[in-house]
């Protein structure tokens, strides 16, 4: 049975979009950008950005019953691939061993003209016992 995770604000509902589906023990999130609560991308650069678009991801992950320490395997998209020591350092701050999988592609363009990182996840959801 598929699941649907909300957080608030819900800044996906107007387009169609599941912040994150749990199918079973699995949390599949949808791309989180470094956009605050009012729906808009956060200032002050790429850091600035990443360190919001991580915060994002953990509030979805612990909504659906998981958390970054179960990411199995994350798709950082970035538009400018200068900044790959940047995601190196995020990774390290949000992340630990054993680091997730991971995908780093630099794209054209994000959904919004001011992002410059979004991130992606699978995520374990652990079983209370």
């Amino acid at each position: 049975m598929l699941e649907r995770v909300i957080t608030q604000p819900d800044n996906y509902e107007p387009y169609l979009l599941s912040q994150a589906i749990r199918f079973g023990n699995l949390l599949f999130v949808s791309g989180q950008a470094g956009a605050g609560d009012d729906g808009k991308i956060v200032a002050g650069g790429f850091r600035a950005q990443g360190e919001q678009a991580f915060a994002n991801l953990r509030r979805v992950l612990e909504a659906g019953g998981s958390s970054l320490k179960d990411v199995i395997k994350v798709t950082i998209f970035v538009t400018d691939m200068g900044h790959f020591q940047d995601v190196v350092e995020l990774r390290r701050e949000f992340f630990s061993a054993p680091y997730p999988a991971d995908t780093i592609a630099e794209v054209r363009a994000l959904y919004d003209p001011a992002a410059m990182i979004e991130i992606e996840a699978i995520a374990a959801v652990r079983t209370k016992s």
